[in-house]
């Protein structure tokens, strides 16, 4: 059997919030889309389902993030989830420039939970609470591209 990635969904309070984000950090809107209908609720499991979404992708064609914002049914506040927390974790990103990524996400209210770290000689690296509370983690490889 052949498996391929195709991408992770985040729920997001605010779309457009979440899109100026992570375009400004180097996604790029693939597109954007509003989802609803009888398919919609059967696939998700939800009656009624109804989202507006837009598809991100990674400059390099690695990844790609599918944001939805629920108009129905409403959506439902959790607390945001703490890095040792069984389930959906983060989303992670390997920038070129660890100290410029941050300066993007601090323009956007979006600070690391505690610090820069060195992990090895191999990567700088940090977890932030992007839009939403998503846990982000932003990493820079040392030594080179890593490409």
């Amino acid at each position: 059997m052949s498996i391929h990635m195709e991408n992770v969904g985040i729920a997001v309070r605010d779309l457009e919030e979440a899109i100026a984000f992570f375009t400004d950090l180097g996604l790029t809107v693939l597109g954007t889309d509003t989802v609803r209908g009888e398919w919609a609720s059967t696939a998700v499991g939800l009656d009624g389902n109804h989202v507006r979404i837009a598809l991100l992708g990674v400059p390099d064609g690695s990844g790609q993030l599918e944001l939805f914002e629920y108009l129905h049914p409403e959506a439902i506040e959790t607390a945001p989830t703490q890095p040792h927390e069984i389930g959906m974790h983060r989303v992670a990103f390997r920038v070129e420039d660890l100290d410029a990524a941050l300066e993007i996400a601090a323009r956007h209210g979006c600070h690391p939970l505690r610090g820069v770290a060195t992990y090895e000689d191999v990567y700088r690296l940090t977890y932030l609470r992007g839009p939403s509370g998503i846990l982000v983690m932003l990493a820079e490889q040392l030594g080179g591209t890593g490409d």
